[in-house]
């Protein structure tokens, strides 16, 4: 059973499940983020969705390019969580299936393409006192506890 982080579902709801998957990018001793800047700042492990038809892991090279505009090599699943939100951009309620793995930034060949996304360079610390969901806050932590 997938560990859930955040809220539980709300009564009465329906929730689409979306797939997704996310990269904890070390980078010299910090790691490579995403910031969404609206609605407001919500700083994020670089991924997202998993479109029909398409891997996680050729979701992974897909999203972090379009977010973060790298190019990432030797991606390893660490694990999953789950987690009930609302997605305005969307305007949808979703249970997210959140598939979370390391990888190595080998480097960047473009600019985010991702509306409202901004690269973003953190140390651990700094990092995981802004992550803006527990789930990856969680992942992160074991990453750093475990020198994986």
């Amino acid at each position: 059973m997938l560990r859930r982080f955040g809220e539980p579902p709300l009564a009465g709801k329906n929730y689409t499940i979306r797939p997704g998957a996310y990269a904890i990018l070390p980078l010299k001793n910090r790691f490579l983020m995403t910031a969404q800047m609206s609605p407001e700042v919500d700083v994020q492990l670089p991924g997202g969705g998993i479109d029909p038809g398409e891997s996680p892991l050729q979701a992974l090279h897909r999203e972090v390019m379009e977010e973060i505009g790298w190019k990432i090599g030797y991606p390893r699943r660490m694990g999953a969580f789950r987690r009930f939100v609302y997605m305005p951009e969307y305007d949808l309620w979703a249970e997210k299936l959140c598939h979370i793995y390391v990888a190595h930034p080998i480097r960047q060949i473009a600019d985010p393409i991702e509306p409202d996304h901004a690269t973003i360079v953190l140390s651990a610390e700094e990092s995981l006192a802004v992550l803006g969901n527990d789930g990856d806050r969680s992942f992160l932590q074991e990453y750093c506890a475990n020198g994986l």
